[in-house]
């Protein structure tokens, strides 16, 4: 369906956005990018920069919002005030204005007659009791639900919104006609992303040599890191398949601790610290988080493909050749919890 659409990618020059957008491009579409560059960066899309439309505005703006649409059969929205768990927990009031921003999204799609709509969510929409109870439950999409009860409790002001916006678009869906898919992205790490999450800020802290090393909590915590390769493959096999709003995991089973992953970065950086300090002031979110991929592998029969070791690999080699580490380490404080401190 690919070659020759015409598709939107709200949000194009952000981390999992330049990916996706240059996938698209690969697979023939013509892609435009809508971006405020508040995350995201013109270099992210340098490769392919010549190959698409970058509209540069800020989508709370209905106006930019309609004008984006124009002419355009598919949107991925991708846009959002979004990081990792230090910038979430520290800036809730921008978090929930992703409610308003879909809105105003889904609104101007529906006018501009755009075909389908798939909508990164996320997993900080399952309820918080079913990651933090200690058994590794995997998560599976009916787990979170706003209409049964204990079905919602999710993950502060970001995953709430990302709740609403799911109910949102099924909304559109129901009352408009709205075609659209669900994507609930599962701890995506990859190249390009910025410190706020636990990849990069691990990465981060091994290649400005920090010693005494940090990680934040007691590192017994674990996550399902999703190589953002894989992470864009099934984004667009949703938007080819799933027509009626509904969910679907994009995201590994298996879960890996934080401690692990230190150790690994150790491993492959070649960084011995003399000490490794496990801070439990910070902020660490949930326990535990993985995803189920039942629904997922029925409806797109899709799964990981990229190991976690060589995801890894990967970004490790992107960071340190891509980064100074002066500037890295004159700037730590501020990138671990901001989604732009350069």
């Amino acid at each position: 369906m690919w070659p020759g659409s015409r598709v939107l990618v709200t949000g194009g020059a952000s981390f999992i956005g330049s990916h996706l957008s240059e996938e698209l491009i690969r697979r023939g579409a013509s892609v435009r990018i809508v971006d405020d560059l508040s995350s995201g960066s013109r270099a992210n899309i340098a490769a392919v920069q010549d190959r698409l439309e970058f509209i540069d505005g800020n989508l709370l703006d209905p106006n930019h919002a309609s004008k984006a649409m124009e002419d355009i059969d598919v949107v991925f929205h991708l846009a959002a005030f979004h990081g990792g768990r230090g910038y979430i927990d520290a800036h809730p009031a921008d978090c929930s204005m992703n409610m308003v921003l879909d809105g105003i999204v889904f609104d101007a799609a529906r006018r501009a007659d755009v075909e389908t709509v798939c909508y990164a969510s996320s997993a900080c929409v399952y309820p918080t009791l079913l990651q933090n109870d200690g058994s590794g439950t995997l998560l599976r999409e009916d787990m979170a639900n706003l209409s049964a009860p204990g079905g919602a409790l999710a993950d502060r002001e970001y995953g709430w919104a990302k709740l609403m916006g799911e109910m949102s678009l099924r909304a559109f869906h129901q009352q408009y006609g709205l075609n659209g898919s669900v994507c609930r992205l599962f701890t995506v790490y990859g190249e390009r992303e910025n410190e706020t999450h636990a990849i990069p800020a691990l990465i981060a802290k091994a290649f400005v040599r920090l010693d005494p090393y940090e990680v934040w909590g007691s590192g017994n915590q674990d996550r399902n890191f999703t190589y953002v390769g894989d992470v864009v493959r099934g984004m667009v096999l949703a938007a080819e398949r799933i027509r009626d709003a509904a969910p679907v995991n994009i995201g590994a089973s298996e879960h890996v601790r934080i401690r692990d992953v230190v150790r690994l970065i150790f491993e492959l950086t070649g960084f011995r610290p003399r000490d490794v300090h496990y801070d439990l002031s910070k902020p660490v979110g949930v326990t535990s988080r993985a995803a189920d991929l039942t629904r997922t592998q029925k409806l797109l029969g899709w799964q990981p493909e990229v190991s976690f070791s060589e995801g890894l690999r990967r970004t490790i080699d992107w960071y340190y050749s891509t980064h100074d580490a002066d500037s890295v380490r004159s700037t730590l404080p501020t990138l671990l919890t901001e989604r732009s401190a350069r």
